[in-house]
């Protein structure tokens, strides 16, 4: 019986596709950052309270198997208890792949998780840098979650969907 499961477990390897991706280019789209403490100052305490949204963009590009993806990052500081915003960046961040190998119905999942993960340690030493240079301590991002976020997005375009056709009736 071993015998079988080991013949299965080939087969089952054998079967599934061999994917072949590149990364050809990683660029700074759009960058912003303003120092709100700095500019206004801030009363009292410093507590600051990290906010940080992700969005995610992918298109395919004009040449064959190539797709550019986008990070786009939201990260803002608020003093804790005034509310007052500290600090306020926002990046757009690409990344240029040659992706093979990959079925056209796993593209999108594909394009919208593990693209963003080979792009994110660039986006990470980014926003550290940002924030050191701009004044405060350098701010690491944990890692991101691109599963979870792939799954909202999802969520939301069929309840978005599911919204519209009451209304289309």
């Amino acid at each position: 019986m071993a015998e079988e499961d080991t013949q299965q477990t080939n087969g089952a390897a054998e079967a599934q596709p061999q994917i072949k991706q590149r990364i050809l280019a990683q660029f700074v789209r759009d960058l912003s950052f303003e120092n709100v403490m700095a500019q206004k100052g801030v009363d009292g305490e410093v507590k600051p309270e990290i906010k940080v949204e992700v969005n995610l963009d992918a298109r395919k590009r004009g040449t064959a198997n190539q797709f550019e993806v986008i990070t786009k990052l939201k990260v803002t500081s608020l003093n804790q208890g005034s509310e007052k915003t500290l600090f306020l960046l926002e990046l757009e961040y690409s990344g240029v792949f040659e992706i093979e190998g990959v079925p056209e119905q796993q593209m999108h999942p594909y394009l919208m998780i593990e693209c963003p993960r080979m792009t994110f340690p660039f986006i990470r030493r980014i926003v550290s840098d940002v924030t050191r240079d701009g004044g405060f301590p350098p701010l690491n991002l944990e890692q991101i979650d691109f599963v979870a976020i792939y799954r909202q997005q999802l969520a939301l375009r069929a309840q978005q969907q599911a919204e519209q056709k009451p209304a289309d009736a």
